[in-house]
């Protein structure tokens, strides 16, 4: 099968190409097609010729509408259309391929925040931000690498600076340290932070530096252990508990329980990789099961499919999953 392409407006062709063409070689890559380009006009070659024409004329018409288009947009393409295939066989005519280049626009989400602006990767994320914009409560389950907690520091971190909360709460539970962190030197930041990295990474990535140190000295941006939520009321706030597939069940009730007015919570967690001891129920999976259909929460599972660090983050997950699966 053959395909070809011309753009009208040549001063947005190198941005749909990549520097180096490393735009196209990507769909290349993932559709096993080959594209030749000649100046503004492509052609494509292959059993998947058809598909990369319309992740091509997706991503071109985000362009015309003056959007961004990046590897990561690349990325997107190709994963929307993936899923979408998935579910439907089906040809499509011209009218409806605009139609899907539309879809493919309109299923994005972003948070914008002062340093930047952050556009959903995948179906799921897209969901997971629009589940994190209309509830109070949210749940992003699932694999490492899939932009759980990411996506929830963003979102906090978009609605303070927007003034729709007063402060942000991050909150881990301390398994390694058993919760015992009294024990460890220094003040309660220096304990907790071997813990709470991976926010504080999430943190500077949508914020600058020198405002997060003055919004913890302040306190509009917390940082605390589990066990500490206990007895607190948590008004006007934007509170996650991140890795709470490491919470008790009494702890996820204590933690829910929090809530006060005018404050949104988001609950991440991946439950197939829990420190609990052995025996111990997973407080997560728990309020999964105990929540679900409850109106104003939201539940997002995630899979390998939605990993968005390099491909082999994915598939090493799915041989772990694939070796625990036959018991080994």
């Amino acid at each position: 099968m053959h395909d070809s392409l011309i753009f009208e407006d040549n001063r947005l062709v190198p941005v749909l190409y990549g520097e180096q063409n490393v735009h196209l070689k990507k769909i290349e890559d993932a559709l096993d097609v080959q594209i030749i380009n000649r100046g503004n006009e492509l052609f494509i070659n292959g059993h998947n010729a058809d598909s990369a024409r319309q992740i091509i004329e997706a991503l071109w018409a985000k362009l015309q509408q003056g959007q961004e288009v990046d590897i990561h947009s690349v990325d997107s393409a190709l994963r929307f259309f993936e899923e979408r295939q998935g579910n439907r066989a089906d040809k499509k005519n011209g009218k409806e391929n605009n139609q899907t280049s539309r879809n493919f626009i309109d299923s994005e989400q972003q948070i914008v925040t002062q340093k930047k602006k952050i556009i959903s990767r995948t179906p799921m994320q897209a969901s997971y931000i629009q589940a994190m914009k209309t509830n109070k409560l949210a749940f992003g389950i699932g694999p490492a690498g899939t932009g759980k907690t990411y996506l929830a520091i963003a979102m906090a971190v978009s609605l303070l600076e927007k003034g729709d909360v007063e402060r942000i709460i991050l909150c881990r539970p301390a398994v390694e340290a058993g919760e015992r962190i009294g024990f460890l030197p220094g003040e309660m930041k220096e304990k907790m932070d071997p813990y709470m990295r991976p926010l504080y990474d999430a943190l500077h990535d949508t914020m600058a530096a020198d405002k997060i140190l003055k919004k913890l000295a302040v306190d509009e941006i917390e940082i605390a252990p589990l066990a500490f939520m206990r007895g607190r009321t948590l008004n006007n706030a934007f509170v996650i508990l991140d890795e709470a597939q490491n919470s008790t069940t009494m702890q996820m009730l204590m933690f829910l329980t929090r809530m006060g007015e005018s404050s949104r919570m988001v609950i991440t967690g991946d439950a197939s990789q829990t420190d609990l001891p052995s025996g111990v129920r997973s407080g997560l999976m728990d309020a999964v099961e105990t929540l679900d259909g409850v109106e104003g929460i939201g539940f997002v599972r995630f899979t390998t499919k939605d990993v968005v660090r390099d491909r082999l983050v994915a598939k090493i997950i799915e041989a772990y999953d694939a070796k625990k699966h036959k018991g080994l």
